[in-house]
């Protein structure tokens, strides 16, 4: 199906970005072979690395007409294989356009190419006095990474996600051809809104080189609650009274004592508190000190009405950074803490995320696995962990297999979504495909053979 790529090719990318910009063999590190998960690998035939847009579109015009398959690659810091390019053919890393190109105070957008990492953009807006509200945990991944998979975060709760702050893009298309999509103003309803089909397509569509995004002005307070429960059932129970209650939090994170003691191990630091087995987390953010203090009370008690055993507030640098910090590493301690792992990035309707961790745990038991789990209580967006630990190869894979169909089925069952954000790639196609059906799953492809009709970019991804 595919053309594989011939010495006059690779002399051919060597003029248009140098030949220092143009890896083959041995010369690519292993590391491009796989993302941060590492479940799915596959060496490129050459590692192309890109400085400017017109770079991209000459690469693609080659990519085109001798068709040879194309996947993009920001930091590699996926879970699914997004990245990763199964088919071979160029690998184009996009982590040499990293320029912050505009600040518009007037108009409220920051202008970035794709390889800007999120804590920059986060750092430059914040020094200006502005945010970016997206804030997925995972801060040296990509602006163009970010967008593809319409990141989420710990502050979707109130500000929403990534789709929500694109106004527009600069996108290369698989012939080559540069185009616009969106624009630079607060409304649009000029026709359909392509660019909200590049957000979230994977890399499958397009190549984003240029991103124009909304920022808001930064609050001028932000403080935590840390609240401990004596079980997860309580914890998670408090989350929908917390919204009732008409007090809407920054972020609302749940945890457990295990994974809080992984943090621990791997951070060499201690948690404010360990002593309970679940925990919710939450922020709040404003602009007056009393705006920020009555929103904060009301929600800490009712959580002492509702039967929260304490209510701590995480004011001072040093308890915010112990507490995030934690946060922010329970992917990484996780994944320390046994030899190979899996991630089910399932999202469910708020009310059920109770049901579906207390089904994980019964899984576990089922499966004599161990499933560490934590996530986004305030949107129903769950990160669960199947642990290989000291199974054998061949029981490894059953297990894993079983654990997945069980948890996909009842997380359908439970009307929720085979993934809130880290997208679907190659690791999670073939449950996409069992959850959607074949009708939207034929619109999808039809959308993708209008984009590319020689199915070049980012090939045997999502449902392609």
């Amino acid at each position: 199906m595919y053309n594989k790529l011939n010495a006059e090719d690779i002399k051919k990318l060597s003029e248009i970005v140098g030949e220092e910009n143009v890896l083959v063999g041995e010369n690519i590190s292993p590391d491009y072979a796989h993302d941060e998960l590492g479940t799915v690998e596959k060496m490129p035939d050459a590692l192309v690395r890109v400085s400017t847009t017109e770079e991209i579109s000459e690469i693609m015009k080659l990519a085109w007409d001798r068709v040879i398959p194309v996947t993009v690659r920001g930091s590699g810091t996926g879970l699914v294989g997004a990245a990763v390019p199964v088919c071979g053919g160029i690998l184009l890393e996009t982590t040499k356009m990293n320029k912050i190109i505009e600040l518009d105070s007037d108009n409220l957008t920051v202008t970035v190419q794709p390889g800007v990492l999120l804590m920059e953009l986060a750092a430059f807006v914040e020094e200006n006095d502005f945010m970016y509200p997206p804030d997925p945990g995972e801060k040296s991944a990509t602006i163009g990474g970010n967008i593809s998979t319409n990141a989420g975060g710990m502050r979707a709760v109130k500000y929403g996600v990534t789709r929500d702050y694109v106004r527009a893009l600069t996108v290369v298309m698989p012939n080559g051809e540069i185009v616009k999509l969106g624009a630079k103003v607060a409304k649009n309803s000029s026709g359909f809104s392509l660019k909200d089909l590049v957000v979230g397509s994977e890399g499958t569509l397009c190549i984003i080189c240029e991103a124009v995004l909304d920022i808001i002005p930064l609050p001028k307070l932000s403080v935590s609650l840390l609240v401990p429960f004596a079980d997860m059932k309580s914890a998670i129970e408090a989350v929908p009274k917390i919204f009732r209650s008409k007090v809407t939090p920054t972020a609302i994170e749940y945890m457990s004592r295990d994974t809080i003691l992984f943090a621990e191990d791997y951070l060499g630091k201690k948690f404010p508190d360990k002593k309970n087995d679940a925990y919710i987390l939450l922020t709040f953010d404003g602009n007056t000190q009393a705006q920020v203090d009555e929103d904060m009370k009301a929600v800490a008690d009712l959580c002492l009405e509702i039967g929260a055993v304490d209510v701590y507030i995480v004011d001072t640098e040093e308890r915010k950074k112990a507490v995030w910090s934690a946060r922010g590493a329970f992917l990484e301690a996780i994944k320390a803490s046994t030899p190979e792992m899996d991630e089910c990035d399932v999202v469910v309707p708020v009310n059920k995320v109770d049901e579906f961790i207390r089904f994980t745990h019964k899984l576990a038991e089922d499966m004599k696995v161990r499933i560490p789990s934590f996530g986004h209580a305030g949107d129903g967006n769950l990160h669960i962990y199947i642990c290989r630990d000291e199974l054998p190869d061949g029981k490894w894979e059953e297990v894993l297999n079983e654990c997945f169909d069980r948890m996909y089925e009842k997380a359908e069952e439970l009307g929720g979504l085979v993934s809130g954000e880290h997208g679907i790639g190659y690791a999670k196609k073939g449950y996409l495909k069992d959850q959607l059906g074949d009708v939207p799953i034929a619109i999808m492809q039809g959308i993708k053979k209008v984009f590319d009709e020689k199915n070049i970019l980012n090939p045997e991804k999502v449902c392609f």
